[in-house]
């Protein structure tokens, strides 16, 4: 009879369960070791307002919303999103696909139930769980030290430890600086998906914060022929949602060459700038502020939006205006606050691990989840990469022989 290794797995979100939940419990004792009082909080956080657990696209597709684009190609297609939906399906959280074709748990189906679906797979494949138990470092030996003076000396680590934002949840990135001094590149963590400053007159922003822009298409100067279609809400701030969110590393990267990125909102993504241009110029109202309201169907905010960019003269003119909605240049000049973040970027640098998530300078040392500096947008992905992880490395582990175990 073989000899049971010892996994243990250094955090408790979404990546760390999905592994723990998908390891042989016949050929390893599995330990999960959080520095919380309970397990997926940053998960439960997520589910505020709609728990979206992944996105129903075609994986191709799917594949490409990640920067860099190849690095989870792999592991995407091995667990991929309609497999997270078979698998939740089978622990009793049935899902539906919503109009944005998002994916989310049945109505009426909490994301506390969600996790704890998860959980009764653990305590079924007897994953032992450890709670307060926050990661310092490792001794010389590479025992890792736990905040209360206990060592621990295992087979194989896998760290899930999150990103850098959401430090209510106990994802602060705090590590970061120990694999540093470990020699291990690492890069310090951005905002991702987050707000993006623009720096709105205060009569404007007094009037139309918190409206949403809906329906539209936003591109950066740069990346001319990419335009994401979404929403994005007025903020005191600047500009918020989904439509600017799939656009962080475009507008991260400007923002770090030249302190700014420059914009361009399509307020009619569905129309040619000729239909625009044609309903501006054979319209029938008193004036052009009628015609963008009930034949552009643009919104007050929309139309506010524009006379803070366009010249009284250049807004009586139907055929220069009708180009700027269909370009609106907008200059963002920072990113939002790192804990406000949905998501960071930055981390433990992909050059440093494996195909197998594997550290290169630390054998039998695994990393996996936000921890590496990957990127996606909002809509699921970000969850569904993390799920797609764990499988990832638990397979990995499941298969190995007995003599390599």
């Amino acid at each position: 009879m073989s000899i049971k290794k010892t996994i243990v797995i250094v955090g408790g979100g979404a990546s760390a369960i999905a592994c723990a939940a998908h390891l042989d419990q016949t050929k390893y004792h599995i330990h999960i070791f959080e520095k919380n009082k309970a397990l997926g909080r940053k998960l439960l956080v997520a589910g505020k307002g709609g728990f979206n657990l992944t996105h129903s696209e075609k994986i191709e597709t799917f594949i490409k919303r990640y920067t860099p684009a190849d690095f989870l190609k792999k592991t995407l297609l091995e667990f991929s999103n309609d497999d997270l939906r078979k698998w939740l399906e089978e622990i009793g959280i049935p899902t539906y696909v919503g109009s944005s074709k998002r994916v989310y748990p049945l109505p009426g189906i909490k994301p506390v139930e969600v996790l704890k679906a998860m959980e009764n797979v653990l305590e079924q494949k007897s994953v032992q769980i450890h709670f307060n138990k926050t990661w310092l470092g490792w001794e010389n030996s590479n025992r890792l030290v736990f905040q209360d003076g206990e060592t621990i000396e295992t087979d194989y680590v896998v760290f899930a430890l999150g990103g850098g934002s959401w430090s209510v949840t106990g994802s602060d990135g705090s590590w970061l600086s120990l694999f540093k001094e470990k020699g291990i590149k690492t890069t310090a963590f951005q905002a991702s998906n987050c707000a993006y400053k623009f720096n709105w007159k205060n009569d404007f922003i007094n009037q139309y914060a918190g409206s949403p822009l809906k329906n539209i298409a936003i591109s950066c100067e740069n990346t001319p022929n990419k335009w994401q279609k979404g929403e994005v809400v007025i903020t005191q701030f600047g500009l918020e949602g989904n439509a600017i969110y799939a656009l962080s590393p475009i507008i991260r990267k400007e923002i770090a060459l030249n302190g700014k990125a420059k914009i361009y909102i399509d307020f009619k993504p569905s129309l040619s700038l000729e239909d625009v241009q044609h309903k501006l110029l054979d319209h029938r109202h008193k004036n052009i502020s009628l015609a963008l309201k009930l034949d552009l169907k643009l919104s007050p905010a929309q139309i506010a939006v524009l006379k803070t960019v366009v010249s009284k003269d250049h807004f009586i003119n139907a055929s220069v205006l009708a180009e700027f909605i269909k370009k609106v240049p907008l200059t963002i000049t920072g990113s939002g606050a790192l804990d406000e973040a949905i998501s960071t970027v930055g981390g433990i640098s992909l050059d440093e691990v494996s195909n197998n998530f594997e550290l290169k300078a630390m054998k039998n040392q695994y990393c996996i989840g936000e921890l590496l500096d990957w990127d996606a947008p909002t809509g699921g992905y970000l969850l569904q990469a993390c799920f797609s992880m764990g499988v990832h490395l638990a397979k990995h582990f499941n298969e190995k022989t007995n003599e390599t175990a």
